[in-house]
């Protein structure tokens, strides 16, 4: 009896090694992809704003409080109308203490002359006194110049798209301190930055598909129309225009994500980009690992195109990893 036991205690843990045995030297098990043919574009990703074609800024050029600014906010403008006024009561009274002055230089320069007429004076006094005035003049062309600057008035025909400040606000000379935007409504475009990495992809004409919050699912698209010759060292992107469709819903200001697209099929060979190592892809061959040499097309983020190499139809490992070996044992996963 004991015997017996024993050779029953020996089958079992004979089964149990083998059973770890077999575990822990079984091939490896990799995930399948089916290759399929569907439609595949590679992209280059940009982010930008909506913007007017035509527009412009209207900035104050002195720090002066407004003393008077248009309700005008979404009205149309002609070039030069009189959207803002501020505080010119010091530039004034300059200007009023100079024509007081230039009225003093002007008796000089005619009391001047009439002594040089009667030979009572020099003609180098003359000359010094026709200075001083023509000097006068100039101070106040300038100052008068000045006074313009403090009406804004509209550079463009347009639309006034937005208003900014009230009766009683410091007007300020810096970028920020923007107090009107005027343009067109129609048409627009958008204003997107582009990595320096990839702009050498994009051309004018591509076209491009636009994401918003605000219209999901909604199909977007733009063109390219412009790319600025110069990028910004500072943030290593370039400048690109996406030319909008009249009848697009996006609006002034409205922040965008865009995807131009720079290669497009719409009937390809596709597996899925992971499945791709050094150039070649792996397929499980009654039990053996082959690998196999493909040629790649359009590259999108998650799908390549296979030119040559496998068929539809046919799987891959996916994803490829870098241990897998030509010729060695795997199983499929579940």
């Amino acid at each position: 009896m004991r015997a017996l036991k024993s050779l029953a205690l020996l089958v079992v843990l004979a089964a149990a090694a083998f059973g770890a045995f077999a575990y822990y030297t079984r091939p490896p098990a990799v995930t399948l992809a089916i290759v399929q043919r569907g439609p595949v574009a590679q992209v280059v990703y940009a982010t930008g704003v909506v913007e007017p074609v035509r527009w412009a800024k209207v900035i104050a050029n002195q720090r002066k409080r407004i003393v008077d600014i248009c309700q005008c906010e979404g009205r149309t403008v002609k070039a030069g109308d009189v959207l803002a006024r501020l505080d010119d009561t010091e530039a004034r009274a300059n200007l009023n203490e100079l024509d007081a002055r230039r009225a003093q230089l002007k008796h000089d320069v005619e009391r001047v002359g009439d002594l040089f007429a009667r030979g009572a004076s020099s003609k180098i006094a003359l000359e010094q006194a026709q200075t001083a005035l023509r000097e006068m003049d100039a101070r106040i062309a300038a100052v008068r110049q000045r006074l313009e600057d403090f009406t804004l008035r509209a550079p463009i025909d347009g639309v006034v798209l937005r208003r900014d400040g009230q009766i009683g606000d410091m007007a300020g000379v810096g970028n920020a301190d923007v107090l009107f935007w005027v343009g067109q409504e129609k048409p627009l475009r958008v204003n997107a930055d582009v990595n320096e990495e990839d702009i050498a992809r994009v051309a004018v004409g591509q076209k491009v598909l636009l994401r918003h919050e605000g219209f999901p699912g909604e199909s977007l698209e733009a063109r390219v129309s412009e790319i600025t010759p110069r990028g910004d060292p500072q943030t290593k992107t370039f400048r690109v225009y996406l030319s909008l469709p009249a009848d697009s819903e996006l609006r002034i200001g409205m922040s965008v994500e865009a995807n131009i697209v720079v290669a497009e099929k719409t009937d390809a060979t596709l597996a899925p980009a992971e499945a791709v190592i050094d150039g070649a892809v792996f397929v499980l061959d009654s039990g053996v690992l082959r690998r196999v040499p493909v040629k790649v097309g359009v590259r999108a983020t998650r799908m390549v195109e296979i030119v040559s190499g496998v068929e539809a139809g046919q799987s891959v490992v996916s994803p490829a990893r870098a241990d897998l070996k030509d010729g060695a044992g795997a199983r499929a996963a579940p």
